[in-house]
């Protein structure tokens, strides 16, 4: 793998026709900080001294929570006159009262944005053109997939919080308790997966299953389109995906199930989120897909035995399949009585190393190179192989990574819904993979 090199510009603004053009941060000094808190409440002005309140959002657990707050005490240490309301809820929660703010006409300044529901904001003027506050936002460290990642026509709607893609990870104990070698994480395929899958099964009695993630995932599926030579969406907002391909998933699961390596249906019912609850974690399977930013706590989890590959198929496919894609996009609302002030935020969140050191990958890799480059060597050894993992991604010809079309959300569900009838044997997959089609194209035409 080759290392992407950070872009020798000095600044860069926002819109890709901009990225070259050279800008500046135009804002004034603010102050003082507020705690973080659980509920979504609304924003306002700081009645204890004049200052500038902003009500920031987003979604997470505690840890992150945390670590955000951590940020944000060292952007305080900076600023004066600067109150912060952070607020944050379970990822479930947080799309209705984001939008149920956004309906009662109270939207938060700064929020965490979904890369599936930015275009139903974006399109209804719900959200800043970063393009007019180019001056206030230096984008000059990301990459143009990165920088461009929320463009709608020649607005930018969204920054990434950070860069993430998706990972296997295989415990490297059961490999060894079973006598099952390691596929090649750089060229292996779905059918070297398989049969490492079935090895470990059979090895192991049934004990442990050789691999395990959910058909549903949309960031799962989308790898393997790509791979097919399709794109899940396309760049002129349609459903790029054909029948055949989502057969052809439904079909590889359901023939890992069949063969022993793929756990039964009904599997994943009542599982935890959190990594110390996972399935992998707790010996019931020896490989899973995951994001790689979450690569420290599985790691932790599993006692420290997970190697981290590539997803497979990437060498065998019609081209390549993952992608740098963000856990999500931080946008400003429209509505703002603060834009400057929420960008001088984001940008402090988005360049300034303590920021990201406070951080650290809770959000994925930094999207700014420069800064990733910088804190890698404070982070815990995990995070640096994950940190690596990614950078050396960047600096490969992947395809780009796109914004979901209006009505892109509804897919997410159609998926879910059918993608369990398959699993179930009710609907076969030829039979539901046409169902999909139908409906998400009916969806995004919608």
């Amino acid at each position: 793998m080759t290392t992407a090199q950070p872009p020798s510009t000095p600044r860069q603004a926002v819109s890709r026709r901009n990225l070259m053009k050279a800008g500046g941060l135009g804002l004034a000094a603010a102050p003082a900080l507020a705690a973080c808190g659980r509920g979504f409440g609304g924003g306002g002005d700081d009645d204890s001294g004049g200052g500038v309140t902003l009500n920031m959002v987003w979604w997470g657990d505690a840890t992150r929570a945390e670590k955000t707050q951590a940020a944000l005490d060292a952007f305080m240490e900076q600023n004066e006159g600067v109150k912060i309301e952070v607020e944050y809820q379970d990822s479930g929660p947080y799309q209705d009262k984001l939008a149920t703010r956004f309906a009662a006409g109270d939207p938060p300044d700064l929020m965490a944005m979904r890369m599936d529901s930015l275009r139903e904001y974006a399109d209804r003027g719900a959200l800043l053109d970063l393009n007019e506050y180019a001056e206030d936002l230096d984008l000059s460290g990301l990459s143009d997939n990165a920088a461009t990642i929320a463009e709608v026509g020649d607005s930018i709607y969204g920054v990434p919080a950070g860069l993430n893609t998706i990972g296997f990870v295989v415990r490297k104990d059961f490999a060894d308790q079973y006598g099952v070698p390691i596929p090649d994480g750089d060229t292996w395929g779905w059918e070297d997966l398989a049969a490492f899958a079935k090895a470990i099964t059979d090895a192991s009695g049934g004990e442990v299953y050789g691999t395990g993630f959910e058909a549903q995932t949309l960031a799962n599926i989308l790898v393997f389109t790509r791979q097919r030579g399709e794109d899940f969406f396309t760049d002129d907002d349609q459903l790029g995906v054909t029948a055949a391909t989502v057969q052809a998933w439904f079909e590889l699961i359901n023939g890992m199930r069949a063969d022993g390596g793929f756990p039964p249906a009904g599997f994943f019912e009542n599982i935890g989120g959190s990594a110390d609850q996972s399935y992998i974690a707790q010996g019931k399977l020896a490989s899973q897909i995951i994001p790689t930013n979450n690569f420290l706590g599985y790691n932790e989890a599993c006692g420290g035995t997970l190697e981290l590959l590539r997803v497979p198929g990437e060498t065998q496919g019609a081209r390549r399949g993952q992608s740098i894609d963000c856990p999500h996009l931080w946008s400003v609302a429209s509505a703002s009585e603060h834009p400057e002030t929420a960008l001088k935020l984001l940008d402090f969140l988005l360049n300034d190393p303590d920021a990201s050191l406070a951080t650290g990958t809770t959000r994925g890799v930094p999207a700014n190179s420069e800064v990733a480059e910088e804190i890698k060597s404070s982070l815990e050894p995990d995070d640096q192989l994950a940190t690596d993992y990614l950078i050396a991604l960047q600096g490969e010809d992947l395809p780009r990574s796109l914004l979901y079309p209006p009505g892109g959300s509804a897919v997410f569900d159609f998926l879910d819904a059918l993608a369990v009838e398959v699993e179930f044997g009710r609907v076969s997959p030829a039979d539901a993979a046409a169902q999909f089609i139908e409906q998400a194209e009916g969806a995004i035409a919608g």
